[in-house]
C-alpha cells in the first residue's frame, strides 16, 4: 500500500522537470469526510442488526460481523487524512504512528477476513469431507477470524514503525523499504485475491452443477462483497503499481497519473462504506433495519413522554 496520503508534492520536487498538478486537496478531504461519516453509520447499524435479529452460530455472519469491524476500524482513521489534505499533520509524532498502525489494522484484516471467508464458502461447496455439524463450523470460523486479527495487528505494527513526523508538517515514511513495499502489495491484495478467485472460480463450477437455489442465494451475498471489493481496491493497488515501476515521459503523462492515483484512491477508501448498503439491498436486511429505526423512534419518544 502507498504510504504518502500527500504523495503530489514530494513527486512534483523529485521530477527532472516542473509540471504543474490539479488540486485535489480540498475534493479529497470532503470525500473522506463523508466516507468516514457513512462508513461509521452503516458498520455501527450492520453490527446493531446482526447482534439483535441475526443467527450468530451461522459460519457467514460471524465472517460479516468481523468484516464491519475491519471496516469501522479503518474509517476511524479515514477524518485524519482528511484533516491532513486540508491542512497539514497537526497530531503529532505519535499519532502519526498510531493512525497509520489504526488504517493498517483495518486494511489488512479486512482482506484476511474475506479470504478466510472464501475459503470457508470453498471448503463448504466444494470440498465433501468438510465437517457438516455447525458447531464445528463456527469454532473453525471464530478460530480463523482470531489468527487474522492476530497477523493483522502484528503487522500493522511494522507499518507504524515505518513512519514519522517531518519537519513538524508531515507523516511519512523515515526510510525507504523497496523489498517491504512489493511484500505488502503482495501480501495485502495480489496474493489473496488470486487465492479469492480460484476459490470463486471452483465455487461457480459446483454449484451450475446443482440446481439448489437456496444455495446460490447463500452465496451471492459472498459473491457481490468479493466483487466490491476487487472493484474498490484493485484499480488503487493497480496504479500504485504502475506510479511505482514506470518513469512518465513528460508532464501531460504524470498529470494523468495523478489523477487516476486521487481518483482511485478516494474508490479505495470509499470500501469501508459498501458492505453495509450491499447488506442493506436483502429484503432481509431492510426489514431488520426498518423494525430497529422503529425501535430506536419508540425509545426516544418514551423519553420525551
Amino acid at each position: 500500500m502507498d504510504y504518502d496520503y500527500n504523495s503530489t508534492d514530494e513527486d512534483e520536487d523529485s521530477l527532472p522537470f516542473a509540471c504543474q498538478f490539479l488540486d485535489f486537496s480540498t475534493i479529497t478531504g470532503a470525500v473522506f469526510i463523508i466516507i468516514f461519516i457513512v462508513g461509521v453509520i452503516g458498520n455501527v447499524l450492520l453490527l446493531r442488526i446482526l447482534f439483535t435479529f441475526e443467527k450468530l452460530y451461522l459460519v457467514t455472519k460471524i465472517f460479516i460481523i468481523n468484516l464491519a469491524c475491519s471496516d469501522l476500524i479503518f474509517a476511524a482513521s479515514v477524518p485524519f487524512w482528511a484533516v491532513y489534505h486540508l491542512h497539514h499533520w497537526i497530531f503529532g509524532d505519535f499519532m502519526c504512528k498510531f493512525i497509520i498502525w489504526v488504517h493498517f489494522t483495518g486494511l489488512y484484516s479486512s482482506i484476511f477476513v474475506l479470504t478466510a471467508m472464501t475459503v470457508d464458502r470453498f471448503c463448504t461447496v466444494v470440498l465433501n469431507n468438510w465437517p457438516n455439524n455447525n458447531q464445528k463450523k463456527k469454532q473453525y470460523a471464530i478460530g480463523a477470524c482470531v489468527v487474522v486479527w492476530v497477523i493483522s495487528i502484528g503487522t500493522s505494527v511494522y507499518d507504524a514503525f515505518k513512519m514519522e513526523l517531518s519537519d513538524d508538517y508531515y507523516c511519512e515514511v523515515a526510510f525507504s523499504d523497496e523489498l517491504g513495499y512489493y511484500f505488502q502489495v503482495s501480501l495485502l491484495f495480489f496474493v489473496p485475491i488470486a487465492i479469492i478467485i480460484f476459490c470463486n472460480c471452483a465455487i461457480i463450477y459446483a454449484i451450475l452443477q446443482t440446481a439448489s437455489r437456496t444455495r446460490h442465494k447463500a452465496l451471492s451475498i459472498v459473491f457481490c462483497i468479493v466483487a466490491v471489493y476487487i472493484i474498490c481496491w484493485g484499480p488503487y493497488n493497480i496504479v500504485l503499481l504502475i506510479k511505482d515501476l514506470y518513469t512518465p515521459k513528460d508532464c501531460e503523462e504524470l498529470q494523468r497519473l495523478d489523477i487516476v492515483y486521487n481518483i482511485c484512491r478516494m474508490l479505495a477508501f470509499s470500501h469501508c462504506c459498501m458492505n453495509p448498503l450491499l447488506c442493506m439491498l436483502t429484503q432481509k436486511f431492510r426489514s431488520h433495519l426498518f423494525c430497529l429505526l422503529r425501535q430506536i423512534v419508540g425509545i426516544n419518544r418514551e423519553r420525551a413522554n
